[in-house]
């Protein structure tokens, strides 16, 4: 059996199974995704990653996009699911493209299903425009400055429920600011956080410590995966949550989030506008008998 090619990267240590399908030919659904990603029947990663002319998207919102950009990031997450995008996942992506000869040294644009990402390359660092943030509910937000509670498990026990912000960076984000004496470390995100209201499509939960000005630690529960190493859009999130809070959404600010995996920056922008900026590193090529190829 003729194996089909892939590329092993990560972006913080969040990593991801990159699949070249130049001509719109492989069979990638939930349930390849799935064994892909899979630590130890596959090749193992966070999320599957194919990269496919954005002409051949089987989406007629992801096709729309092709006049402005080529290349479409289809993104799943660890279970097979389909996503709206993925912040690391973009640096990773870049990176492919240009490694490849696809795109050249300046800015390039990315189709996602949540719209069309630019991204630039600033020496060793990837920078991707975010897009439009908002927050999912804003009126109770703005009343009571958070619009769900998370319960969390620490230390075997299930504690009182955190206060949350709910955001939409394209995808959906829960972010709790851990009051004093709660130790970031010592949280228990094997299993996943409860949030109420239930997110109707489920929800990225981010628990943020604050280190000082600027300066954030963070640590995430994706849906569709679990603990993450990082999350792009989470950091985002996480940033623009203490924006929020401390009344300064509005205004142009910089944040350095650290994960477990490494650290990021976020450039949160006037307009509701944000950046991501960090690493990117393809660490491996091989191919597998995993897929098949449409006939």
């Amino acid at each position: 059996m003729t194996g089909i090619p892939f590329t092993k990267g990560h972006g913080t240590e969040n990593d991801f199974v990159l699949l070249p399908d130049l001509d719109g030919s492989l069979e990638v659904g939930a349930q390849e995704a799935a064994l892909l990603a899979d630590r130890h029947a596959g090749i193992g990663g966070d999320g599957v990653i194919r990269i496919v002319p954005t002409r051949l998207a089987a989406e007629d919102d992801v096709r729309a996009q092709a006049d402005e950009a080529p290349w479409f990031m289809d993104y799943r997450n660890a279970d097979g699911s389909a996503a709206q995008m993925c912040g690391n996942g973009t640096r990773v992506f870049a990176a492919w493209l240009r490694r490849e000869g696809l795109v050249g040294a300046g800015e390039t644009a990315i189709a996602t299903r949540a719209g069309v990402r630019r991204v630039r390359f600033d020496g060793d660092h990837v920078v991707t425009h975010m897009g439009t943030w908002r927050l999912a509910r804003p009126e109770e937000a703005g009343d009571q400055g958070f619009d769900a509670l998370v319960h969390v498990a620490e230390a075997e026990e299930i504690n009182e429920p955190y206060s949350a912000l709910s955001l939409d960076l394209g995808n959906p984000h829960t972010v709790v600011a851990l009051p004093p004496g709660i130790s970031l470390d010592g949280l228990d995100l094997t299993q996943a956080p409860v949030v109420r209201p239930v997110p109707p499509e489920g929800t990225n939960v981010e628990l943020v410590r604050v280190l000082g000005p600027g300066h954030l630690a963070m640590r995430v529960h994706e849906r569709g995966v679990g603990e993450t190493r990082s999350c792009g859009t989470g950091v985002c999130a996480a940033a623009l949550a203490m924006g929020v809070w401390s009344g300064t959404a509005d205004e142009s600010s910089t944040w350095r989030v650290d994960v477990p995996g490494g650290s990021l920056t976020v450039n949160a922008l006037p307009g509701q506008q944000v950046e991501l900026a960090g690493p990117a590193a393809l660490v491996a090529d091989g191919t597998t008998t995993l897929l098949t190829r449409q006939s």
